[in-house]
């Protein structure tokens, strides 16, 4: 790679306090190709401190490479060769691109057709390595029942007309029934849904998948079942001090680790959850309400200057006496992230954002002002990066009021299902995408709708030195052999940046015609949605074809979407709660419009003016974030992983959520949401782990001021009030009836004074 050396010179002079913090880019290096598969990211020093290797997901563009045992500090933003001439992609070279892309994709067809006439021509029939899926299932319909098949298929047709006729009676209805008589005292329906332990069977469970949960899943030990009498809370004793997250400081389990594949930084639980509590950062204040919170921040909340140092010339945040404020939209989009927003609708206009696309993940957050920006065309986004990455982006984001969570493209899939988000997008997301037979990419694949957009603004598109026109190529062979059509490559003049839109294909034919099977097509044993502690798969799933089944179709419009039964909830299929699923989820959606509009709104003693980052602990259909709807929140809906798998159901709805273990710690930064429910949650957590561990780590999340609302079996919202007091909440209100109780309670500032052992 040509460097400029004089800029190499200046910023080596003005980052001295900076270069822990600087490091390898993956997406321009140019020892990239010469690395083996099985060291897609090398690092400064594999032991070296965390701060120093943590470059998967950021927008950083100053950077250090390792080159044959020298560290070297180089530069991507505004690079320029030697010579001084322009770096940047006309248009007309787009145009380039693209009928190049073209070619490349008339060519792989062109031989596809020519080995399907050589191989008729060798009159083989035998079946060999080179026969497409197609052929294969023409074989075996040909050995089946043509009867069989034509009933099976007029049966499942009859099946589909029968639940959109469900749907459509439910939709017409949901406004006419009554509600049922109150048992609580602020009006709320008495009918509390208990789940059926027969439809417990029918349903599968992300702990079914995950092969080592096993080991993990443990019962409570003594020292935590006896912990909710007599215990005497203290600090935690860890170096990671007020940004605390046990299962990603796990320090003793990363200094076994490679650094290899980022799995330093996946998730590392301590064999035993703790239960000491995570100090406040001096001079923390109420944090400032949304949406006045997406401009600024208190500075003592989220104490991290170096952020600032590191990035203010690039627009993302800039220190302003006791407040960070977030002038623009980062590096890709310095003019304003909603024009960046409203660019990409203008190359594509299929992707209508806040209709068409309602779901959305952002990979590599920054400080998420695309994700902040995407709330004004109603449109929920998801962003991640690691932690540590520039000093906390997530834990910006989170303050800012925007939905992120810390996590990794290392080794293991993300914790969401398949075939769920409408776009997928990375702005210098710095994620080596075509490394490694693309096995970053296949992963985006599995979580991407069919037909959903994926949104690569990075150098390579915009940019013509030698790597990235390099990273260009290999990226355009990959998304071929994927089968991604490359919808448009669109310049933004304001912001000087570019993009790439690919979309993935709706139908299996171009899998099924291609010649070379690489990547291949996964095997009928790996289930697309298994995403808890499951390792990642150099694989593509094929397409559902089956009209009743989920990613066959595209959701309806936002906002239909939101209380519509999902079209492949069929009759035959007993929900959650007994009846069939798609009875069962108009009436959890009538259950909690009923139970928020009636006593959550009003009868709990909560200001919602000052709520806006929400989690549900517990969700099952998503009904608790669906009639929030129109309250200016995000709610991060759980579905855990011994949990009937209802997470595709929520995505389906516009919503979003996550997969996780309440045995173990959540991976985001402590002081993170206003508001956290629980609903029937900690009565099973019981069977499992202890309850003294879960309420530390609620502590953990919930931001002082922060409310806890908790329904459950009477006893167990008795222990939680309990251990609630001994942690210095405030309880706002108790009530219990039929055994069944409910408590609200808000966090205060207390913390002990006595620091926890050394480990």
């Amino acid at each position: 790679m040509t460097l400029n050396q004089g800029t190499n010179q200046e910023i080596a002079t003005n980052t001295d306090n900076k270069s822990k913090f600087i490091q390898k880019s993956f997406e321009t290096t140019s020892d990239r190709n010469e690395q083996t598969k099985d060291e897609p990211s090398n690092s400064k020093n594999d032991e070296s401190k965390d701060s120093g290797n943590n470059q998967n997901t950021l927008e950083d563009d100053d950077r250090q490479v390792k080159q044959d045992g020298e560290v070297k500090e180089t530069v991507s933003e505004n690079r320029e060769n030697p010579e001084g001439t322009n770096i940047e992609i006309s248009e007309e070279e787009n145009e380039q691109r693209m009928e190049q892309h073209q070619r490349q994709e008339e060519q792989q067809k062109d031989r596809n057709q020519k080995e399907d006439k050589d191989s008729q021509n060798d009159g083989n029939t035998a079946v060999t390595e080179g026969v497409t899926i197609k052929d294969k299932l023409k074989n075996d319909e040909a050995n089946t029942d043509p009867t069989d098949s034509s009933d099976r298929h007029s049966s499942s047709k009859e099946a589909a007309e029968k639940d959109n006729q469900l749907r459509l009676t439910n939709e017409n209805n949901m406004d006419d029934k009554q509600q049922k008589s109150s048992n609580f005292p602020h009006g709320e329906s008495s009918g509390i849904p208990e789940e059926s332990k027969e439809s417990m069977k029918t349903w599968s469970t992300q702990a079914d998948h995950s092969d080592n949960h096993k080991e993990r899943k443990k019962g409570p030990s003594e020292d935590q079942d006896a912990s909710i009498n007599g215990l005497s809370w203290t600090l935690c004793n860890v170096t990671a001090g007020a940004d605390y997250i046990p299962c990603l400081d796990n320090e003793k389990a990363i200094s076994k680790l490679h650094r290899k594949h980022f799995e330093h930084r996946e998730r590392h639980c301590p064999e035993e959850a703790p239960t000491c509590l995570v100090p406040l950062p001096q001079g923390y204040r109420t944090p400032i309400e949304w949406p006045i919170s997406r401009e600024k921040i208190w500075y003592h909340n989220v104490p991290h200057t170096k952020l600032a140092e590191v990035k203010g010339h690039q627009n993302w945040v800039k220190v302003s006496g006791e407040v960070l404020t977030f002038p623009g939209g980062g590096t890709q989009f310095i003019h304003g992230a909603l024009h960046y927003i409203d660019f990409i609708q203008q190359a594509v206009p299929q992707i209508a954002w806040g209709k068409h696309t309602r779901t959305v993940l952002d990979v590599g957050c920054g400080v998420a002002s695309f994700g902040g920006y995407l709330f004004d065309r109603d449109v929920l986004a998801i962003s991640f990066a690691p932690k540590d990455e520039h000093e906390a982006q997530v834990q910006f984001a989170l303050e800012r009021g925007i939905p992120a969570i810390s996590a990794v493209m290392g080794s293991q899939r993300l914790p969401f299902p398949s075939n769920v988000f409408d776009v997928i997008h990375c702005a210098r997301c710095r994620v080596p995408w075509h490394v490694e037979g693309g096995t970053l990419l296949l992963e985006l694949n599995r979580m991407l709708r069919p037909g959903g957009y994926f949104v690569w603004s990075a150098t390579p598109v915009y940019q013509n030195l030698e790597e990235d026109v390099q990273i260009w190529k290999e990226m355009s062979a990959l998304t071929i052999s994927m089968c991604w059509k490359l919808v448009t490559i669109k310049k933004d003049k304001l912001n000087m940046v570019g993009a790439a839109i690919y979309r993935k294909p709706e139908t299996n034919e171009c899998y099924e015609e291609r010649k070379q099977k690489q990547p291949p097509m996964c095997g009928d044993d790996d289930d697309p949605n298994a995403a808890w502690y499951v390792p990642l798969q150099s694989c593509m799933h094929r397409v559902p074809t089956d009209e009743a089944k989920r990613g066959s179709q595209w959701p309806q419009e936002w906002p239909q979407r939101l209380q519509v039964s999902p079209y492949w909830l069929n009759r035959s299929q007993m929900g959650i709660y007994g009846k069939p699923a798609a009875e069962d989820f108009v009436a959890d959606y009538e259950h909690w419009q009923s139970m928020v509009s009636k006593t959550y709104l009003s009868g709990l003693g909560i200001s919602w003016s000052n709520v806006r980052n929400i989690m549900d602990m517990r969700a099952v259909y998503g009904g608790f974030a669906a009639a929030l709807r129109d309250l200016k929140v995000w709610v991060l809906n759980v579905v855990n992983t011994d949990s009937p798998d209802t997470l595709p159901i929520i995505y389906e709805r516009g919503l979003f959520g996550i997969y996780h273990d309440w045995c173990e710690s959540f991976s985001t930064y402590p002081r993170s949401y206003d508001l956290l429910h629980a609903d029937h949650l900690f009565s099973r957590l019981k069977k499992r782990c202890g309850l003294a561990p879960v309420m530390a780590e609620v502590d953990r999340i919930a931001r002082p001021g922060g409310k806890l609302i908790v329904r459950d079996k009477s006893s167990v919202v008795r222990e939680v009030e309990n251990l609630l007091k001994s942690l210095h909440w405030e309880i706002h209100l108790t009530f219990s009836k039929n055994k069944q109780g409910i408590l609200s309670a808000q966090k205060s500032d207390w913390r002990p004074d006595i620091y926890a052992a050394a480990s």
